[in-house]
């Protein structure tokens, strides 16, 4: 594993290397759950492609012509074996890849207000499959460090980018509960479709910024509620079919933790409802998406009775 510890001197280096150490050994077991992703991973990371382009809406990787028929045919094997596909599109040696986010959406979004990333360290919490990591290649940051702790899409990251061979990019099984062994480490932190399965989200926006630099930007995306009042939703039980939602902000709410949390210069910059034209069941996807979500008969609820989703935007700076 290439590292990246020289541009993160304040680091707790003994500390990230006892945790991944752990999580290489757990990698290396034969569990069933691990070999599941293991093997295929390791059945075409001999594998590289010729061609990358992270420019437009689907990031490519490769070329139809860079395999063999067999070569082929097993790649669209462990693409398809790495099901669901939440964050995209890929274009994979031909294969396209229809995920359940048009990711390309979000990214537009954020773009015209991200600083300019060349050289910089950046952290992208909860990267899933490093979508956002790649689209952030052609600004070439010194290093990205995806924060992942599901197992499924620590190894599709890992599957892609041993096709990509981009050593600048870096994925550690970590969540964000491990940013306090990050000190003053990142110049740009990504924070997208996290908070809002934090039990503390105040706690873990003071961790954000304590892993930054001063100075540094923050970008956050949250599932929110519409209104003007500070507030957050807290549901019963599920919000949007899913167990593990706990405070749903409005804007302003999540603009003042973030405040409280110690960011300065904090905007909204974007807020927007949320529809099946971004998130929805695909070839790729096949399970319930945001139409399964929403009470069939008033799309403005959910199917709890809450208030759909929004999703909004906010940047702020590490003072």
């Amino acid at each position: 594993m290439q590292d990246y510890f020289e541009f993160l001197p304040d680091a707790d280096h003994e500390q990230i290397l006892v945790l991944r150490k752990a999580y290489l050994k757990k990698l290396e077991s034969d569990k069933k759950g691990v070999v599941a992703h293991r093997l295929p991973f390791e059945s075409v990371c001999h594998l590289r492609a010729s061609l990358l382009d992270f420019e437009g809406e689907v990031v490519t990787i490769g070329q139809r012509e860079d395999l063999s028929r067999q070569e082929f045919d097993l790649v669209d094997k462990v693409m398809r074996g790495f099901i669901p596909w939440r964050k995209g599109p890929f274009k994979v040696f031909g294969i396209d890849i229809d995920a359940e986010w048009r990711s390309w959406r979000k990214w537009d979004r954020v773009l015209p207000f991200l600083p300019d990333l060349q050289d910089k360290v950046v952290a992208d919490i909860g990267a899933s499959n490093g979508y956002y990591m790649f689209r952030m290649v052609p600004q070439q940051p010194k290093a990205v460090i995806g924060f992942e702790p599901y197992l499924q899409h620590y190894f599709t990251f890992c599957t892609l980018n041993s096709f990509a061979g981009l050593t600048n990019l870096h994925m550690e099984l970590l969540g964000v509960e491990h940013l306090s062994l990050f000190a003053n480490s990142f110049d740009v932190v990504f924070l997208m479709g996290i908070l809002y399965h934090r039990i503390s989200p105040l706690e873990s926006l003071k961790e954000v910024k304590k892993s930054m630099k001063k100075g540094g930007t923050l970008i956050v995306e949250s599932q929110a509620i519409p209104g003007e009042e500070p507030v957050a939703l807290f549901p019963e039980r599920r919000y949007a079919k899913a167990p593990g939602t706990y405070f749903v902000p409005t804007a302003a709410c999540l603009k003042n933790w973030m405040l409280r949390a110690g960011f300065v210069d904090v905007e909204i910059f974007c807020s927007h409802p949320m529809s099946s034209k971004e998130q929805r069941r695909t070839e790729w996807m096949t399970f319930e998406s945001y139409d399964d979500f929403v009470n069939p008969n008033n799309p403005s609820l959910t199917v709890e009775g809450y208030p759909a989703p929004l999703r909004v935007f906010l940047r702020g700076i590490a003072g």
